[in-house]
């Protein structure tokens, strides 16, 4: 599904963190590209 797409993956502090999220789309065959973990408040 992901496969040859460039991802740009934005986690939550309090949720799920980035590199979770990026392992996860990796694995399906996507390229992060950016990954940040952010604290929305």
């Amino acid at each position: 599904m992901f496969e040859g797409k460039k991802i740009i993956a934005v986690g939550e502090r309090d949720g799920v963190a980035s590199p979770a999220i990026a392992a996860c789309l990796e694995a399906a065959g996507g390229r992060v590209v950016l990954a940040a973990t952010e604290c929305f408040v």
